[in-house]
């Protein structure tokens, strides 16, 4: 199972109260509060958010920083990971997104293949889809991004001749192995294989120790992101590649499902999430050399 976290860690943050308390600590200013603070925030009196309080500790998400006769609580750098997939990432303020501009964009690069009405209701869905969990991080871009990836993806499965190859590789948070997989191989096939992600339940950000372990070997995340499974990604695959997502993923003739049985990476040291990588590595260059025929050394 690609899950988040560990299940203790999901079960403590299950609870709304606490998930709420670890979200005003982290955008607190200083990112760190004191219980009394919290309680007055949330209209519960103070021993009911020790309580709570003592949970979160008990599970590492929060650590206690003594300060005179005053307590401060801040969220563990070792699982601020953690708390952004379940959670999330920070809320950044500034004004709402021109989405009309978005739309007027994206309308000029499909003109002839979508009108303004279809590329609106894509961009309302995909926007839908992103913050189906919360606040999403760099929303507009990435609506704007995943739209086109959507419209695209439309267009090849209207228009089946002429297209290279394509590969989707489906994990439930598309933050780990998935994303492994789909930047290998971009770095190897160029232009040859369409490369497409995503997860069944994606989380808010590519786990940071993913990108550290791609970037050892030469290949950049880029501008990639968790994106959610959708049916226009799955009908326009040649090749779907499964990843611990279970039954989530929708099953249409002539495809050519693969079921990658892999170890997860979420809360692995970096030495195991490299051998992960490697493992992920052998098996997409041999996949690469069936698509092409072309065998890879």
């Amino acid at each position: 199972m690609d899950s988040m976290v560990e299940i203790p860690t999901l079960a403590v943050l299950a609870d709304p109260t606490r998930a709420r308390i670890v979200q005003l600590i982290r955008d607190a200013e200083g990112e760190r509060a004191m219980v009394s603070r919290l309680a007055e925030q949330l209209g519960l009196r103070q021993p009911t958010v020790s309580h709570h309080m003592a949970a979160l500790r008990a599970e590492g998400l929060v650590v206690r920083e003594p300060e005179g006769r005053r307590v401060w609580y801040s969220i563990n750098p070792d699982k601020a990971d953690h708390v952004t997939a379940l959670l999330g990432a920070p809320a950044i303020g500034g004004e709402e997104p021109d989405w009309e501009r978005v739309i007027d964009d994206l309308a000029a690069r499909y003109k002839g293949s979508f009108n303004r009405e279809t590329i609106a209701r894509y961009l309302t869905d995909s926007r839908d889809l992103l913050t189906a969990r919360g606040d999403a991080p760099l929303l507009a871009s990435r609506a704007a991004a995943f739209t086109a990836s959507r419209l695209d993806d439309v267009r090849r499965t209207e228009v089946q001749s002429g297209w290279p190859p394509s590969v989707l590789f489906v994990c439930v948070q598309n933050a780990g192995r998935s994303q492994l997989a789909a930047g290998i191989l971009r770095q190897l096939a160029g232009d040859t294989v369409i490369v497409r992600s995503a997860g069944s339940a994606p989380a808010a950000e590519v786990r940071s120790a993913i990108v550290t372990a791609l970037d050892e070997i030469g290949v950049s995340i880029g501008g990639e992101f968790p994106k959610p499974l959708t049916d226009e990604a799955v009908k326009a695959a040649d090749v779907v590649v499964t990843m611990g997502c279970g039954d989530a993923c929708p099953v249409y003739p002539g495809r050519r499902y693969l079921d990658w049985d892999l170890a997860d990476p979420v809360g692995k040291p970096l030495s195991v999430i490299r051998k992960i990588r490697d493992d992920i590595d052998l098996r997409v260059r041999a996949l690469l050399s069936e698509l092409t025929g072309d065998p890879l050394s």
